[in-house]
């Protein structure tokens, strides 16, 4: 077993057990302080478009760390830019709970094909699958299953989120920065970065196609 693999499994062990240092939300709280939110996300948080993620049901500790993250400016989202200044830690918390409760629509694959790196062309469906399923050992790229379950519903007491239904262009983004180190809270262990530095541009496509369709 690889040092990559060992130190990634060992952070999922951890990660599993810690307590969690966020507040408990109040989702029928959080639903009086969304409005901010539907414009971009949409009013369940099923985003219209797919240059806004989808957050509903992404699982309430993930979407609570990700406001907080965004609010202090550990992520860095230039559309939210001051937007979450006025709410409290506890008021982020209760935006998580509303939004946690609600059902993700999918997105839905698409009938791909993408060039990996030896000029080939593959089908964009079967290797998303493969990655997503069983990673790539010659690469020492982990699969995704381990923190997102085998159907893409994340992991929401260990902090993973639901990825299936999201659209993929968002899914290709977040990988994309997580490999470029433009996206960094993902924990000191930086597992996704980890994850995403292996993948080709290929992989990435495939796999967020994937994903988008996974339920």
């Amino acid at each position: 077993m690889s040092n990559s693999f060992r130190t990634i499994l060992l952070v999922l062990g951890l990660s599993a057990l810690a307590p969690t240092a966020l507040a408990a939300g109040d989702a029928a709280r959080g639903e009086t302080l969304v409005a901010v939110c539907a414009a971009c996300h949409g009013a369940d948080g099923n985003s219209p478009a797919p240059n806004f993620p989808k957050i509903a049901g992404l699982g309430e500790k993930y979407i609570t760390k990700q406001l907080v993250d965004i609010k202090t400016g550990v992520r860095v989202v230039p559309e939210m830019t001051g937007l979450l200044n006025d709410f409290s830690q506890q008021d982020l918390a209760d935006m998580a709970a509303f939004f946690a409760g609600k059902g993700m629509q999918l997105s839905g694959a698409q009938a791909l094909q993408v060039r990996v790196n030896s000029g080939v062309e593959v089908d964009a469906l079967e290797l998303g699958e493969k990655i997503y399923r069983a990673g790539n050992l010659e690469t020492n790229t982990p699969a995704c299953t381990g923190c997102h379950s085998p159907r893409g519903l994340g992991n929401d007491p260990a902090g993973f989120p639901r990825l299936s239904g999201q659209y993929a262009q968002y899914i290709e983004k977040q990988l994309r920065d997580f490999r470029a180190g433009n996206r960094v809270n993902d924990s000191d262990a930086q597992i996704m970065r980890k994850v995403a530095e292996h993948l080709s541009d290929a992989e990435i496509v495939a796999l967020a196609n994937y994903i988008a369709g996974l339920n």
